[in-house]
């Protein structure tokens, strides 16, 4: 079997060379770059399955690269960062992050976090590859919404994550607490923001009518359905 490619970008070579053992004697192939420029050069001939980055970079903002491999490269990101302010979490989750650790860490929680966010795409992932709703198609292998003219929308991984747990429970109402168990994070502010922000963001890629959406409807106190009738291939 394939080992799944975790790639580490972060500036301290200490940190490097020991999430590479951590996750080389846990079953993961590692990739690891001190600095951003060299890290994106490398995702031109490699597709990691998990980019672990940091945020204080020596040439760029570590923001700005969640935010396009969010958006460009369909892999899971997942921030290890000293920056231990509810705020930098709340960012990082927004901009598209997966799941944000932080320094100093436990190694063998870092191994943990990343199996169970693997665990939580591949759980979701039983149904097909492309679903059919009220005039869209939502490709998963390209991460991109479809609309009848053809036109397409990219979504994060993140993003797809929450798209996929209303595609597959159409009509059914889905819970704050069944979306952190589905999604494996962590109750807290910060992930109740960031779910907050994915669903709105899928409203928008949908042309949702923020007043009043008919596809991701908000129940209250309760949760979250997706009213929208689906067919998988």
């Amino acid at each position: 079997m394939n080992r799944p490619l975790v790639t580490i970008l972060d500036d301290e070579p200490e940190i490097r060379t020991l999430l590479s053992q951590v996750l080389e004697e846990a079953g993961f192939d590692t990739l690891s770059f001190g600095r951003a420029r060299a890290f994106e050069a490398a995702l031109a001939t490699h597709t990691p399955d998990v980019c672990l980055v940091d945020l204080s970079l020596p040439d760029t903002d570590g923001l700005t690269v969640v935010h396009r491999l969010a958006l460009e490269q369909g892999a899971i990101v997942i921030i290890i960062s000293g920056r231990a302010q509810v705020q930098d979490r709340v960012t990082g989750l927004e901009l598209g992050a997966d799941d944000y650790i932080i320094k100093p860490f436990d190694p063998t929680e870092v191994v943990a976090r990343i199996r169970a966010r693997l665990r939580s795409t591949k759980s979701v992932s039983q149904t097909g590859t492309v679903a059919s709703f009220n005039g869209w198609k939502a490709n998963f292998n390209r991460y991109a919404l479809v609309d009848e003219t053809g036109a397409e929308t990219p979504f994060s991984h993140a993003e797809g994550e929450v798209l996929r747990l209303f595609l597959d429970a159409p009509k059914r109402l889905l819970s704050r607490a069944q979306m952190q168990t589905s999604l494996g994070g962590v109750a807290s502010e910060s992930f109740d923001r960031a779910i907050d922000v994915r669903i709105s963001r899928l409203r928008t890629k949908l042309r949702e009518d923020p007043k009043n959406p008919q596809l991701i409807k908000t129940i209250y106190g309760a949760g979250y359905i997706f009213l929208g009738d689906v067919s998988w291939t």
